[in-house]
């Protein structure tokens, strides 16, 4: 991997993470001061929710299918700056609606077209440390991004966000573009000559559904998000009503302190994970998650709450690079590692759809204390899972 392409990658990622930021909080800002209802807002995110549910699977067989796997995250790179371009020009409510769809689509073709590229580039054997690389540099996109459009929305106006966020395209491209050699196309050499080629496509179908291990892990990450979407916003309600003055501040705070530790540890779980295998890195990222939610059961600080959220940093390091290392693992040869990428994603999906309803109704019946004591009884039982039922998916290393 030359020096360019690496760089180019790194680039790439930072970039990807701005333009995936000006979808997250402020678009509900933005429609609340356009005088836009509650029930409208609701509609609009449900739909780009939807799509992005529905979406993984084929985004992802889309990749497969598609010959230049840099081509493919061009092309959904420029609907999402499309998508924001349209937010901010035409606010309508048909326009949004098709934007915010577009948005999700493209996002379900850019989260594996990243994934597929990085694989080739390095190969196999050293995936997890490239994958938390990328894991780094977007954890700094974020925390970047957040804060420069904050400020933009604070001087200048909400709109003026979202074409920030459509400008924030071209350099994504001109990153892309940096990217030569090895994982450009298809598949590089490094891939090539680790990799038998993919079996016919029937074949390949029939060992995705069959695959025991696949299975394990889409049901493992599933509970996972059932026991992790929901705690951050019941942070913020319970932060909300123990100190309303300062709430805001310590919301933003909480969000930051994740990426934090994201962004400086996830290139030592990629290590990690080539040196003592991804089993044993996955069990600390599951076992952080029903700690997390004791502790959060336990202190009424509004501070204590946020130092916290230091274990979600973890949890989301080792699962930013597991998920899509382990999916490599587990597909190699079969020619379906974007396809099973995006099964795992709507497993994941599906388990973060249920959670904040799950999290709502023990938390207006028994109280936040009772709901954070319940999430951590999901994220254990997660944990357990990992435990009887995930295999070691790293393959042994040939002797020289």
């Amino acid at each position: 991997m030359s020096v360019r392409s690496r760089r180019g990658l790194d680039a790439f990622a930072f970039f990807v993470a701005n333009l995936q930021t000006g979808f997250g909080p402020f678009l509900a800002v933005y429609f609340s001061q356009a005088k836009w209802t509650q029930s409208d807002i609701g509609f609009a995110l449900t739909v780009g929710s939807l799509v992005g549910l529905l979406g993984q699977v084929p985004g992802g067989a889309f990749v497969d299918a598609a010959r230049s796997k840099r081509l493919a995250a061009g092309v959904a790179v420029a609907a999402v700056s499309g998508s924001a371009l349209a937010l901010a020009v035409w606010p309508t409510f048909l326009v949004v609606l098709l934007a915010m769809a577009a948005h999700s689509a493209a996002s379900c073709v850019l989260t594996p077209a990243i994934a597929a590229i990085s694989i080739g580039l390095v190969g196999h054997a050293r995936a997890g440390e490239r994958l938390g690389r990328n894991a780094s540099f977007q954890a700094l996109g974020n925390a970047i991004a957040a804060g420069g459009m904050g400020a933009c929305g604070y001087y200048l106006s909400n709109g003026a966000v979202f074409y920030l966020t459509a400008a924030l395209g071209i350099p994504a491209l001109m990153a892309l573009a940096a990217i030569r050699g090895v994982g450009a196309g298809a598949a590089g050499p490094a891939a090539a000559s680790e990799e038998p080629e993919p079996v016919a496509d029937r074949e390949g179908l029939r060992a995705f559904l069959t695959n025991r291990g696949l299975l394990s892990f889409a049901a493992c990450m599933m509970l996972f998000f059932l026991a992790n979407a929901a705690m951050m916003p019941l942070v913020g309600s319970v932060l909300t009503l123990r100190a309303s003055e300062t709430a805001t501040a310590l919301v933003a705070a909480c969000i930051m302190v994740p990426q934090a530790v994201l962004a400086v540890c996830a290139p030592a779980v990629g290590r990690a994970t080539e040196r003592f295998g991804r089993y044993p890195v996955l069990l600390v990222g599951f076992a952080a998650l029903p700690l997390r939610g004791l502790l959060l059961a336990s202190t009424t600080n509004p501070y204590g709450l946020v130092a916290i959220q230091v274990l979600d940093g973890v949890s989301a390091s080792v699962l930013g690079v597991m998920v899509p290392l382990v999916v490599s693992d587990l597909t190699r040869g079969t020619g379906r590692f974007n396809l099973a990428l995006g099964a795992v994603g709507t497993a994941m999906g599906i388990g973060a759809a249920l959670s904040t309803s799950l999290a709502g109704i023990m938390a207006d019946r028994l109280g936040s204390h009772s709901a954070f004591l319940g999430l951590a009884l999901v994220g254990f039982a997660a944990f357990m899972l990992v435990a009887l039922i995930m295999p070691e998916t790293r393959r042994a290393r040939s002797a020289p």
